[in-house]
């Protein structure tokens, strides 16, 4: 069984982990995407995330995806989507329903892609929508991992800028482990049994519950 819920001070002291394998970055269409896609497609399930370039005022314009992270066990790739674009045949990876794209919060994700091609999103799995079948409440990446994997994972390089003209070993490194990470509680999960939260646990202000 899991935790419902982890506090901070529990994830602090957890070891820190990071993507293990190697990070390939892709900035252009051509035989190293077509390699990428190669790899991908013989995986049948796939970390997912993206990343976009942060605003920090409420007036400021939207940026829109600047990167898209998909990591297989051993190798993470990090697509950078404002220069390469999304071509055909790595939409298809998006698209093929054989292989399971493990994420949180994918939707908005996905609409974010879809912006720069269209594509038919399948196999797409939100660990945001499927945690609380294993007990646990928390739906932040950081706090799923500490719950499913009993790890911390950097979050310093999140507000970084996405669209930099070389992104940093820092960056490359949060952007692979975000990926990694939900293919990583995705299969600890399926190998885990179900314990359902009930609707007290799920809603506990709805019930005056302040603690599970």
């Amino acid at each position: 069984m899991f935790q419902i819920s982890i506090s901070p001070e529990e994830i602090a002291a957890l070891d820190l982990a990071s993507f293990p394998g190697e990070i390939v970055v892709i900035d252009q269409d051509g035989e190293a995407l077509e390699q990428a896609v190669r790899y991908l497609k013989r995986q049948k399930v796939l970390g997912f995330d993206t990343e976009t370039r942060p605003t920090f005022s409420p007036d400021q314009r939207p940026y829109g995806t600047a990167l898209l992270q998909l990591s297989g066990p051993g190798k993470a790739f990090l697509f950078r989507v404002k220069r390469c674009g999304l071509p055909r045949s790595l939409a298809s990876v998006l698209s093929a329903p054989y292989i399971k794209k493990v994420g949180a919060a994918t939707l908005d994700d996905v609409r974010g892609l879809q912006k720069i091609a269209r594509f038919q999103a399948r196999g797409f799995v939100d660990l945001q929508n499927l945690v609380w079948e294993y007990g646990i409440r928390d739906k932040s990446v950081k706090k799923m991992a500490a719950i499913i994997l009993g790890v911390k994972i950097s979050k310093a390089q999140q507000l970084s800028n996405w669209e930099a003209a070389q992104l940093s070993e820092g960056q490359q490194r949060y952007a692979a482990t975000d990926a990694w990470v939900c293919r990583e509680m995705y299969l600890k999960l399926l190998s885990s049994e179900k314990n359902p939260l009930t609707p007290e646990q799920l809603y506990p202000e709805r019930y005056g519950q302040n603690n599970p």
